[in-house]
């Protein structure tokens, strides 16, 4: 049973519980018109304390297509927050006025805080560098959906593989499916954190290998999940001219690759994927924003327990 819950982390539900609002999801986007009213009366409060496009967008949008409203606010200089007020005392007043939130913070862990002292369910939009948990379902969900499956996939996660939330969020949700294997493609500056290799990676037996390089890969990738290389990671600009331009998705690039393998993205994209790709069968990563709009309902009415 869901309803009443808070997702904070990726493993907060169990692989069933994903399932069922995988099921949900998949209704919802074959008939979206039957489920237009299974919000009405039910207030979701947006706390979005750093800036987002997508996801609060995304958010909202899931309500409003439920046929609930919104508050929130996306600037939290033009909230008490301005004035001290700390997250709990946020929180337990939010609780008074809505019926769900959705938090984005720039400090890890102020979802879970937020989530101990509310009456509502709270869903984690991004905590930092941390988790992501509901970009991790919309990227499960595409997956699912266009592969038709979540096991036996060779997945390559590329860019900056050290600070990217989606990437820690995702490695930690597919360490739950069998025979996956992992390949981390990244310069050295942006590896991924050792615990995450510790701690899921190797503690789960998952296979995975380190490489420097796309070309190198991805003739033996299913699916592709690119993300930005940020140049203010890097403590040397030098480093960073050297390294961005080998981690740009080009037709060069991509004509070693399978024809099914599939592309992904958690946006924005700064120059990571070329534009001549995205008519390419192979993009998926404006399906896969669509696809995070209906699983975002689905997870809101089951947490809501309006469905």
């Amino acid at each position: 049973m869901l309803k009443g819950r808070s997702l904070i982390d990726p493993m907060d539900f169990s692989k069933e519980e994903i399932e069922e609002i995988f099921a949900l999801a998949s209704k919802i986007i074959e008939n979206p018109q039957e489920y237009s009213h299974a919000a009405d009366g039910k207030i979701l409060a947006t706390l979005f304390y750093e800036p987002s496009t997508r996801t609060r967008f995304s958010f909202e949008a899931a309500m409003l297509r439920l046929g609930g409203k919104v508050i929130g606010f996306s600037e939290p200089n033009s909230t008490s927050v301005s004035k001290g007020e700390t997250i709990a005392d946020t929180i337990r007043i939010v609780s008074c006025y809505a019926d769900i939130v959705a938090m984005r913070h720039p400090k890890e862990g102020a979802p879970k805080i937020a989530s101990m002292y509310s009456e509502i369910p709270v869903i984690n939009a991004g905590d930092g560098g941390h988790q992501h948990p509901t970009q991790t379902l919309t990227d499960l969900l595409t997956m699912s959906k266009i592969k038709g499956k979540l096991s036996n996939l060779t997945i390559g996660m590329c860019g900056d593989l050290k600070f990217g939330r989606t990437v820690h969020s995702l490695i930690k949700a597919l360490s739950r499916y069998e025979n996956n294997k992992i390949i981390l493609i990244s310069p050295d500056e942006l590896k991924v954190p050792n615990y995450i290799k510790k701690e899921i990676l190797d503690k789960n037996n998952i296979e995975y290998e380190e490489v420097k390089r796309i070309e190198d890969v991805i003739d033996s990738l299913d699916v592709l999940y690119m993300t930005r290389v940020q140049k203010e990671r890097f403590f040397n600009e030098e480093d960073y001219i050297r390294l961005k331009d080998s981690y740009i998705l080009d037709k060069n690039k991509l004509l070693k690759a399978k024809d099914d393998m599939i592309i992904l993205h958690p946006l924005p994209r700064v120059n990571e994927i070329s534009y001549d790709i995205d008519n390419d069968k192979r993009a998926c990563y404006f399906k896969q924003a669509k696809f995070g709009m209906y699983v975002r309902m689905a997870l809101m009415a089951k947490l809501m327990g309006v469905l």
